[in-house]
């Protein structure tokens, strides 16, 4: 895979780098198909047990293309409709699949790279790394999941805070807020996402799938019912080898090494 990205599977993780430092690495037309196409390859791959997204260049997202935006007035909510298929279908597809999603911001992050941090398992913030909000500021709102992940993170009222005031976060203010998972050293960034990613591919990737998506139900379900939708999951997870393998190790006072099915 080139391009707008690229695509690299080995140890478990796919590795999803976006390549075009020179232009910001733009959410155009082009970016959000390939970003759909890599996470149904991570997604169905079954030696992908953890995916780890970062960035080249001075920014990790300028968000919009504007010059693809201003070229006509009239075809702008068509190319928006036909942009948000692919974008859409990747963050959808992220967040359900299996494989535990770890996004490292390496520096500023506007408007869909802000939610795609958001969607994201796990994100991991370099010291000097900023999130801005971008969308009021060009009188749009936000798509690529933002109003659904963003809320979980970090609440309502603050959500519509930072989206409406079209905010600027620090790295440090973004972990205070709950978007960031971790703040470290610019230079330390790289290190810990591969540590993390690299952790969480020797986990117990069947496991992994059915939390991500019982979070992902818990605001929709009454108490009594994601209860229910827990025991089914574990019983479903009792199917898997590595739920035996992990049952039957620690009870034997040995650490069980996971395979990821």
């Amino acid at each position: 895979m080139s391009g707008s990205i690229t695509l690299r599977i080995a140890d478990g993780i796919g590795h999803l780098t976006l390549t075009q430092p020179d232009r910001g690495n733009p959410f155009d037309l082009a970016f959000c198909t390939e970003m759909s196409r890599a996470a149904t390859e991570c997604d169905e791959n079954d030696k992908v047990r953890a995916v780890l997204i970062d960035a080249q260049g001075p920014y990790f997202t300028v968000g919009a293309d504007l010059k693809t935006m201003t070229r006509d007035r009239e075809a702008l909510p068509r190319f928006i409709k036909d942009a948000t298929v692919g974008l859409h279908s990747a963050i959808s597809r992220f967040a359900r699949m299996r494989a535990p999603v770890v996004v490292a911001v390496h520096a500023l992050a506007v408007g869909g790279g802000v939610a795609l941090s958001a969607a994201a398992d796990f994100c991991l913030a370099a010291r000097g790394a900023r999130f801005y909000a971008a969308y009021t500021g060009i009188g749009l709102l936000c798509d690529g999941g933002g109003s659904t992940f963003l809320p979980r993170r970090i609440g309502v009222r603050r959500s519509a805070e930072f989206l409406m005031r079209n905010q600027t976060w620090s790295a440090e203010e973004a972990l205070g807020h709950g978007l960031v998972s971790e703040v470290v050293d610019d230079e330390e960034l790289e290190k810990a996402a591969w540590s993390l990613a690299t952790e969480l591919a020797a986990g117990p990737t069947v496991s992994f799938g059915e939390i991500k998506n019982l979070l992902l139900s818990t605001w929709e379900q009454p108490i009594e019912a994601q209860m229910e939708l827990e025991a089914r999951a574990m019983a479903r997870v009792c199917h898997s080898d590595d739920a035996w393998t992990g049952v039957t190790e620690v009870a034997a006072h040995r650490k069980p090494i996971f395979q990821g099915r």
